[in-house]
């Protein structure tokens, strides 16, 4: 909005031309939504408790975690509201990769609000039906499949995605493009849900990684940084540099409040939504394999669920003492700051090793 309102009026007042840099929007964008959660929230935080609006803690989880029952909820919220207002205010909302990234944001969090206000409002225990927010996964990656393949400005590369440290090398989906789509934006949104258990982990994270898709998205969508580096060059995917640095501010602000012990939790507003996001940017990015890698802790930690059900099913028995794996972790003894502050190391090296898959080629 800004953008469009101040950037042609660069030649009555020069001032105005850093709005044509993506770089100031950027910045501007992550410090804007990093002011926005340190103002919202205590607010946020007040009507909450207030309201009596707090999160029931599982029966069968780890009994430190008794003392969190309660804890006001529903926090993704304020992590919408400070991503999306320095979106809407500083990228351009005619570019296409800007508008389906707000999509995908606003459905997932929609999604998750349904389920948090059915769990902690209604007093509905399952909240949304599993069913239900499979099939919202769904449609998402259906729709975003469908806009991108049918696209004719994407013609020379709708369902080709890169492989990291390999030169030159795509891998073409063809109509299994999106199918591919749907898989990745629901395993993405469901692993971030997941992952958020312990204060602090999820959202410590999900800055990490965005600050990894800030960086790819710059050199994407810039014609000589991207011949220079060898990747597929996307015209106006500059933009989603925008939106990934006003999830880092918005990721920061959060965590100030979220951090151990936690003043208030996400929920699944912010965990689907923030999943979403994040899978939809290595999407639009053409990057859905390096998602791996960038988000290796929110991988491992589904596979935990993943292996431990399959397991049990098979044998009666448990491989890991709780899934997902940061509750093994605190279950053999180690304290929560200190398995989300190895979590975090280890997700700041992985995005340190994508960063580098651009060079080892």
């Amino acid at each position: 909005m800004l953008y469009h309102l101040l950037y042609p009026l660069r030649n009555y007042f020069f001032g105005f031309n850093l709005f044509g840099y993506i770089s100031f929007r950027s910045a501007t964008a992550a410090i804007l939504a990093l002011l926005i959660s340190f103002i919202i929230g205590p607010m946020m935080i007040r009507y909450l408790r207030k309201k009596q609006i707090g999160e029931e803690i599982r029966s069968d989880g780890p009994a430190t975690h008794a003392t969190k029952a309660g804890t006001p909820t529903m926090g993704g919220v304020i992590i919408l509201i400070a991503i999306l207002v320095p979106t809407l205010l500083l990228a351009k909302l005619d570019n296409f990769y800007t508008l389906l990234i707000i999509l995908a944001t606003v459905w997932m969090g929609i999604v998750g609000l349904i389920d948090d206000v059915l769990k902690n409002i209604k007093k509905k225990p399952k909240g949304l039906v599993a069913k239900y927010k499979l099939y919202g996964q769904i449609g998402l990656g259906l729709l975003i499949g469908s806009l991108i393949y049918f696209n004719p400005a994407f013609a020379d590369f709708r369902s080709v995605t890169t492989v990291p440290f390999l030169k030159n090398y795509e891998i073409d989906f063809g109509i299994l493009y999106i199918p591919m789509v749907v898989f990745v934006i629901a395993a993405t949104s469901n692993a971030v849900n997941l992952t958020d258990g312990l204060d602090g982990l999820a959202i410590g994270l999900v800055g990490i990684s965005a600050l990894a898709w800030a960086g790819i998205a710059y050199v994407t969508g810039r014609a000589d940084f991207s011949n220079y580096l060898n990747i597929i060059y996307l015209p106006g995917s500059g933009e989603l540099t925008i939106f990934a640095a006003a999830m880092i501010g918005a990721a920061l602000g959060f965590l100030w409040h979220n951090s151990h012990p936690s003043s208030i939790f996400m929920g699944d507003t912010g965990a689907l939504a923030l999943g979403s996001a994040l899978g939809t940017l290595a999407i639009l990015l053409r990057k859905e394999l390096l998602l791996i890698i960038i988000g290796g802790i929110f991988v491992a930690e589904s596979l935990s669920v993943i292996i431990q059900v399959a397991y049990y099913k098979r044998t009666k028995k448990r491989i890991f003492l709780m899934a997902p794996l940061h509750h093994h972790f605190e279950l053999k003894g180690i304290p929560e700051s200190k398995v989300v502050i190895r979590f975090w190391i280890i997700g700041i090296l992985l995005a340190l090793l994508s960063l580098t898959t651009f060079k080892i080629r």
